[in-house]
């Protein structure tokens, strides 16, 4: 029994060898024999008409980047404008045209006397004051003002009230007028006085009685005293009033 299985593995080993070697031949001249690459299939080429000329293929063109100038961009594309200037000739008949000249100005004029202006002073209290009407009333009167139908205080040549009116007080805020029947219940935040030029009479005789009146009328409420354009009257300003006056008195 024993040689029976020993005489059947030999044979088996036998063919295992066998397989193996003829396995090892057919690998090394499969190895050794050159590949055929496939035959590539070439199409017949199509005879082209003489007379038919083959277009070439655009070339592709690389595009330059081009400058920018802040948010604009020009493209290289885009058709040019001719920014160039052309020539003007001069010409030699060209006119210049001459300023015209100014005219020397007029010696001063003699002022007519149908001519007016004012002379305005103003009278104002500090702030979150005001003038009582019971005690502006007595004051005006003593400074030689007398009540008018139009609803202010005048003062005549005549200090009783007679003649041409010098200058006038009213109330410098609307409606300007006083109402005489109710003076204890009246009060402002300020007055003023104005006078029509040229006036009857001598013009700065009445100017001086117009600023004496308002410095004594200042002086009594604790005012203060502007000019024309609510300014703080100075010095200079009662000067130019003067030479206003002046004018008009001559």
């Amino acid at each position: 029994m024993a040689e029976e299985l020993r005489l059947v593995l030999i044979v088996i080993s036998v063919f295992v060898i066998g397989g193996l070697l003829v396995h090892g031949l057919w690998s090394v001249r499969k190895k050794d024999s050159p590949e055929v690459a496939p035959t590539e299939r070439v199409e017949p080429m199509q005879d082209t008409p003489s007379h038919t000329p083959v277009e070439p293929k655009e070339p592709v063109v690389t595009q330059r980047d081009e400058p920018q100038f802040g948010e604009l961009n020009f493209d290289a594309s885009e058709p040019q404008i001719d920014t160039s200037v052309p020539e003007i000739p001069i010409e030699d008949d060209l006119q210049v045209v001459q300023e015209p000249e100014q005219e020397e100005p007029e010696a001063e004029k003699d002022t007519p006397a149908d001519v007016s202006d004012f002379v305005i002073v103003h009278i104002q209290m500090p702030e979150g004051l005001s003038m009582q009407g019971s005690k502006l009333l007595p004051a005006v009167n003593t400074l030689g003002f007398k009540y008018s139908e139009e609803g202010f205080f005048n003062r005549h040549i005549d200090p009783a009230g007679q003649g041409p009116v010098l200058f006038r007080l009213v109330n410098m805020y609307n409606p300007g007028t006083f109402d005489i029947d109710n003076m204890e219940q009246f009060s402002t935040a300020g007055v003023s006085l104005f006078m029509t030029l040229p006036c009857e009479g001598d013009g700065l005789a009445a100017f001086n009685m117009l600023h004496s009146a308002a410095k004594k009328i200042a002086d009594e409420f604790g005012a203060q005293i502007l000019d024309a354009e609510r300014e703080e009257m100075t010095v200079d300003r009662v000067r130019q009033y003067v030479e206003q006056v002046r004018a008009f008195s001559a």
